[in-house]
């Protein structure tokens, strides 16, 4: 079921949802969750067992704002302060020591655990409805301090970035806020902070320049971290093969592209087969059975667009999609990320 996630009754719906430990579609700035109370241990495992998501692979616990730090993080490193102070609300997870005791169960049984405060004004509002006492004061609601929220899809598949992509994900009994489509269209930078210094987990808006200027030290690779034998915490979204549509996704540069589309020719209209392209470049085919999309050449807009896009191209039957490689510049470190782990599956 879809609501109005701007709509006051909504928010209440959503919200009581949540104490009664049931999940919810709901729409952030990077892309669609699905949501449960963090500290409600019997919600979690319905997220886990939504998506088909291994029980040991951690979720994103999203909070209000930085006075949720302490909840569920035992402490937060100078460095981080500054993160937060800078980037939050807003596409950052960090990933923090873990209080004993809490959240065992979403951080994946860790003993760090990521938090994030959205920017998005609807899951502000349901972050805000959570923690409220109720109206009645001689029965008050518990305070739900935090909620996991991963992506509202099927597990390593293509996150949602609009209502009715979690709808097509999860049915009609899933409770959904439609908070228009999402501003950003790729998860969160992600920076582990547990290990004395910033390493990026996985990139995304904020890059990875933005967080050394606001740190004021390098942040460092995990591969560059790993030559001193730390272990690094399991995050969300960094497994090798990630992101993908049914079809199969191949990237390659422009050149390869337009060469595989030549020698290929007509022929691929009697093969049976649909191939999309999304592509920078303009690209010229004899065939009827190629779907050609154009990748902007602005890395914001294609972020925005690229969970969509390789959604449309699985609705529109397509086998094979392949798509011109993102320039190796900083801006396009979260759009390549996501299309090198979609080419891995």
């Amino acid at each position: 079921m879809i609501l109005d996630g701007y709509a006051a009754k909504s928010i209440a719906a959503a919200a009581e949802t949540i104490r009664a430990g049931g999940l919810l579609g709901l729409p952030t700035e990077t892309v669609y969750g699905l949501a449960a109370d963090a500290e409600n241990d019997a919600a979690i495992a319905r997220i886990f067992a939504a998506k088909g998501r291994p029980a040991d692979h951690p979720l994103i616990v999203h909070v209000l704002d930085a006075s949720g730090v302490g909840r569920f993080a035992s402490q937060v490193p100078d460095f981080a302060e500054k993160l937060i102070q800078a980037f939050w609300p807003g596409p950052l997870t960090l990933i923090l020591p873990r209080r004993a005791g809490v959240a065992a169960a979403a951080a994946g049984g860790q003993n760090s655990i990521g938090l994030r405060c959205p920017s998005h004004p609807v899951a502000q509002a349901v972050l805000k409805a959570c923690l409220a006492p109720g109206d009645n004061p001689q029965q008050p609601h518990k305070p739900v301090w935090g909620l996991a929220a991963p992506s509202a899809n099927q597990f390593g598949r293509v996150s949602p970035t609009t209502a009715k992509h979690v709808q097509g994900e999860f049915g009609d009994d899933l409770l959904i806020l439609d908070g228009g489509s999402c501003a950003v269209g790729i998860e969160s930078t992600i920076i582990d902070c547990t290990r004395g210094v910033p390493v990026l987990l996985r990139p995304g808006a904020i890059s990875r320049e933005q967080v050394q200027a606001v740190c004021g030290q390098p942040v460092l690779s995990n591969e560059e971290l790993m030559t001193n034998n730390t272990q690094a915490p399991r995050a969300s979204g960094t497994l090798e093969s990630h992101y993908a549509p049914k079809a199969k996704v191949r990237l390659m540069d422009a050149r390869a592209l337009q060469t595989a589309l030549d020698v290929l020719g007509a022929d691929i209209d009697g093969a049976g087969l649909v191939i999309a392209t999304y592509s920078r470049a303009i690209l010229t085919t004899r065939s009827s059975k190629v779907l050609r999309r154009r990748m902007p050449d602005d890395a914001a807009a294609t972020a925005q667009q690229l969970f969509a896009v390789l959604r449309d191209f699985d609705a529109q039957g397509v086998k094979l999609i392949w798509i011109e490689t993102p320039p190796d510049t900083p801006e396009w470190d979260g759009v390549r990320d996501r299309l090198q782990r979609a080419s891995a599956a």
